[in-house]
């Protein structure tokens, strides 16, 4: 039986891609017989990240994490974050002579820059350490592959993503949203927070209605200045399928996301979806 360790600082009750893609990856690969164990911020004390309270920083030390590593004792390690528990977990197989992998889920440099003025080269050196220490990096496009490859990043290995269908699917009945809310509606669908360039969309003068399906830290201030604008809150499962087949089109407007897996769900639902031409929708979306 082939085994996997997981390490990732990025776990529920968190929702977004990185979470999704490994919930998804571990029952697949569970699915197939394998072994995979998981280290998260759950098995911690954890601190909320500052600005961003919904992620957990976890509280530990690289020899309590090793010896956790090396109980386990899986055949094959893979990394996939890069906050306090991936950086440890890289400094224990390191000095342990332990293979491992990476993976690149987010744009970390551009998400900083969007909070404070850290120079973009700064970030992306230190990002670089990170994903070359390992023995590979996996990343979901061609369009991230190539701007890493051109920033000094190596061993750069593909790991697309795909949608469940059925989950994810038209709906025979599609009056989900009240019948007083006026068509057409435009649906954001994801965290809300400065990176996700929500504004952009919901600064529009479009006509309908326009909701954001989600939650985080710029949830509040959004809400207050766009009191037209219906919020929902996060939305799982069945209920985020029947929202996506309800809406008319859903709008993607991050300019720094590495993919976008609530395009494929959107689409899968039998609803476009409009978004900048930009890495993830270019990757996705013919004719972008």
């Amino acid at each position: 039986m082939k085994s996997l360790l997981i390490v990732t600082d990025a776990w529920r009750p968190q929702i977004n891609g990185v979470v999704r893609t490994l919930e998804r990856t571990i029952e697949e690969l569970r699915r197939r017989h394998a072994r995979v164990e998981v280290i998260t911020p759950a098995d911690y004390r954890t601190l909320p990240c500052p600005t961003y309270p919904e992620i957990r920083l976890s509280l530990t030390s690289p020899g309590a994490l090793r010896d956790r590593i090396e109980a386990y004792d899986c055949e094959h390690l893979h990394i996939a974050t890069e906050g306090p528990l991936g950086l440890m977990a890289a400094r224990a197989a390191r000095a342990g002579g332990l293979v491992f992998t990476t993976s690149y889920h987010t744009r970390f440099p551009e998400y900083l820059r969007a909070r404070v003025p850290v120079p973009l080269a700064w970030s992306y050196a230190w990002m670089r350490r990170f994903h070359n220490s390992g023995h590979g990096c996996m990343v979901a496009t061609g369009t991230l592959e190539h701007d890493l490859t051109a920033r000094g990043f190596r061993h750069l290995m593909r790991w697309s993503r795909g949608v469940d269908h059925e989950r994810f699917h038209p709906f025979d009945d599609r009056n989900v949203f009240p019948a007083t809310m006026t068509r057409p509606i435009s649906m954001y669908v994801g965290r809300v927070a400065v990176e996700k360039n929500i504004s952009a969309f919901l600064e529009l003068d479009l006509p309908g209605t326009k909701v954001v399906v989600g939650d985080g830290p710029q949830r509040a201030a959004l809400s207050a200045q766009h009191p037209d604008v219906v919020f929902t809150g996060a939305k799982t499962g069945e209920a985020l399928a029947r929202l996506y087949a309800s809406a008319d089109v859903t709008v993607f407007p991050s300019l720094t996301d590495t993919f976008g897996n609530v395009v494929l769900e959107s689409l899968a639902c039998g609803t476009p979806v409009a978004a900048f031409p930009v890495m993830g929708p270019r990757d996705i979306l013919s004719g972008s």
